[in-house]
């Protein structure tokens, strides 16, 4: 039996060499995370020092970290937050989670893993780390949009993370991944859920509201503990995760509105058991284990900084941020941190993954993390090459799809989308042509054995039995695939008409951006679906065959885009055109009205073509004398200029090579968020250093935000 003074020894040599690695780290600007990963390595069994001997109490106090971990973000999650970062951060969180699961599954199913413990090898590699995005952003200076992008894509990451704690949590503990034992696990916890939530709803915000009136602090942070332990007491009793219920007791605390209050008390408590926690992690980190599977930890390594980033950026462009802004948040993202741990020491906990995944959690989250500054820093440099080397008919496409997406935003806010059955109908019919896949591949997988033995035994098929079954699957599921693709493209296409509506007579000007907007939309959908599909099948299929199929899909989908993309550039020019006749009337003396009303009446006879504004250059812009590749107006606020009049000369589609002059009239075009920015960007007076990044963002938010409230006070 451990004695008394063997567990202070332990604990206090554990926090001191924490507290010193944690300096050094900080002293080398990289997150405290890395120092006491380094200091549980260095007081952990593996290297030869016996510093720690109570090894095992650090363990079980580690798990205090987890709940209090879990609990403070809890108490950050509400109803409200969720409304905040809005749709399009679940459109980017959902694509992003369901790539990276597949990728870690398939990968760990490349290497001989089963497929549960392949499920938590997904897991671990999805979702990023909150502690180490925010530690960058304290440390550097980044522009407000990306910010709240960024944090709104991790609080539907991190609701994401506790819901897969929960179906690990059940999958694991049924030990199997038929279909009616996941059926009866999910049916379990949602009604455990359920019955949780409306208890606590009833009992625990009344509860702590009530306490909080006495205003005694130290009684507030003893019974919202009490309400904390209770709910993970009663989670663990039914066998689910202490994450998970440590989650639900911090989200049922903030309905009382006293998270803040709870917040504060909590987080000196909090900062120390997560100290530990992470000790504890860099203690079971065994260098022989990491020596042996050195090639899977570069390997998950490799996905994280790759995959993570093209995920994020694309779903982000998908939900109509700017490809600065996306490739910007993806690079930000690109590391994986508290939630593999946990999700790792779950699978250990229940006995469903092999010893070796934590060590490669810890391993791929220290290579990641030290990554990460350096892929914020370089990020804003990475997004203006990227898209910089562009072709021309993306470039317009990106800019235009922007707006788009602004237009059918708008639609929703009208009410425009409450009234979509036909929308409600296509994308039901779509979820069950999906789930049809899914049911005949995973019956085919389960029953394909009994189904082969009873065939075999009225006509011998030898080896190419299996063969032949799968080839059956084929022909079965390819209809339904086919009717998938063509259920999304008409799912897009009503999206992008109320976006963009169709001419009631005449002509329909409107024809070739709706085209473009359909076929990204058919993209996103088709990838959507199909990433859910194989998160499903992957465990009954060999690694990587359903995402060949589906890459096949999205890559003759992609060909039919860069078609409509220069489709649209013809649209592009006639709008270019018929902006160049407009300003060529004006009058002389005229004043901005004119060109105002110009623009209005060519967004009318030509839609698609975003917000049209036009603006002039002052003379003590810095922009005057330089051309528009070192603008980098596009890659900077994701609008374009489509036209220039200066004096009487007037310039159609100028391109890097234009030079701007005070006085120009320039016109704008972009979603109405992006032609606001560009006009804070054109504006702006003071030279800058173009190899200070940082600088450049920080005096880029300060203008606009002069610029904000100067037409606030207009």
């Amino acid at each position: 039996m451990t004695s008394g003074h063997d567990l202070l020894q332990s604990l206090g040599i554990a926090i001191c060499v924490a507290a010193a690695t944690s300096y050094a780290s900080i002293r080398l600007r990289q997150p405290p995370v890395l120092g006491y990963l380094l200091a549980g390595l260095i007081v952990g069994p593996y290297l030869g020092l016996p510093l720690v001997s109570d090894q095992n109490t650090i363990t079980a106090l580690s798990e205090l970290g987890v709940i209090l971990l879990m609990f403070f973000l809890g108490l950050e999650f509400s109803l409200r937050h969720l409304i905040q970062v809005g749709p399009r951060a679940f459109v980017i969180a959902f694509l992003e989670v369901g790539v990276m699961i597949f990728a870690g599954l398939s990968l760990a199913r490349a290497f001989g893993f089963s497929g549960i413990q392949s499920l938590f090898f997904g897991g671990v590699v999805a979702i990023a780390s909150t502690t180490i995005i925010a530690k960058v952003f304290e440390e550097q200076r980044v522009e407000r949009p990306l910010r709240e992008l960024v944090l709104g894509i991790l609080i539907v990451e991190d609701l994401l993370a506790v819901l897969l704690l929960a179906v690990f949590s059940a999958i694991a503990k049924s030990g199997q991944t038929e279909m009616e034992d996941l059926g009866a696990t999910a049916l379990r916890l949602a009604g455990f859920l359920m019955v949780l939530l409306l208890a606590g709803m009833y009992v625990v915000p009344r509860l702590i509201q009530r306490v909080a009136r006495l205003n005694r602090p130290e009684t507030t942070l003893l019974v919202s503990m009490g309400v904390c332990f209770a709910i993970v007491l009663a989670t663990a009793k039914f066998g689910y995760s202490v994450a998970l219920g440590a989650f639900l007791a911090g989200s049922l605390v903030a309905e009382s509105g006293e998270e803040k209050r709870v917040e504060h008390l909590v987080r000196p408590m909090k900062d120390l058991f997560a100290a530990v926690f992470f000790v504890a992690v860099g203690m079971s980190i065994d260098p022989g284990v990491l020596r042996d599977h050195w090639l899977i930890v570069l390997l998950m390594t490799a996905t994280v900084l790759l995959l993570k980033p093209i995920a994020v950026a694309f779903g982000g462009f998908v939900a109509g941020f700017s490809i600065r802004r996306s490739v910007r948040a993806g690079m930000v993202m690109s590391q994986i941190g508290e939630f593999s741990f946990i999700i790792a020491a779950l699978g250990l906990t229940l006995g469903a993954v092999d010893p070796s995944l934590y060590p490669i959690a810890v391993a791929v989250s220290a290579l990641t993390t030290l990554t990460t500054p350096w892929m914020a820093r370089t990020s804003d440099r990475v997004a203006l090459r990227f898209e910089a080397s562009l072709p021309r008919p993306l470039q317009t496409f990106a800019t235009l799809y922007a707006s788009w997406i602004e237009d059918l935003t708008r639609a929703r806010d009208r009410g425009a989308l409450g009234h979509g059955a036909q929308i409600r109908r296509i994308t039901a019919l779509l979820l069950v042509d999906a789930a049809l896949v899914c049911l005949v591949v995973v019956g085919a997988s389960v029953y394909g054995r009994s189904l082969l033995a009873i065939v075999d035994a009225w006509q011998p098929l030898y080896e190419i039995g299996p063969s032949l079954l799968w080839i059956a699957v084929a022909l079965i599921v390819a209809p339904l695939v086919l009717t998938s693709v063509r259920l999304a493209r008409a799912l897009g296409r009503r999206l992008a008409r109320l976006a963009l509506p169709q001419a009631a007579e005449g002509v329909d000007f409107a024809a070739a951006p709706r085209r473009a907007m359909t076929m990204t939309l058919e993209i996103a959908i088709v990838a959507g679906v199909g990433i859910l599909c194989l998160l499903v099948t992957a465990p009954f299929l060999p690694p990587f065959g359903g995402a060949a199929v589906l890459a096949l899909i999205v890559l003759a989908l992609a060909l039919a885009l860069w078609r409509s993309a220069t489709n649209l550039q013809g649209h592009v020019q006639a709008g270019s055109l018929a902006i160049l006749d407009a300003l060529g009337k004006r009058a002389p003396g005229a004043g901005a009205g004119h060109e105002a009303l110009a623009m209005e009446q060519i967004r009318e006879l030509l839609p698609g073509l975003g917000d049209l504004q036009p603006f002039e250059l002052p003379a003590e812009s810095r922009w005057h004398g330089r051309s528009l590749s070192e603008v980098s107006l596009r890659s900077r606020t994701g609008a374009s200029i489509l036209a220039i009049r200066r004096a009487q000369q007037l310039i159609n589609e100028p391109n890097g090579q234009t030079v701007l002059e005070a006085g120009d009239v320039v016109v704008l075009a972009g979603s109405h968020a992006a032609v606001d920015e560009a006009q804070g960007w054109l504006r702006m007076r003071d030279e800058i250093d173009e190899d200070a990044p940082d600088d450049l963002e920080r005096d880029e938010e300060v203008q606009l935000g002069e610029a904000t409230d100067r037409t606030s006070g207009s």
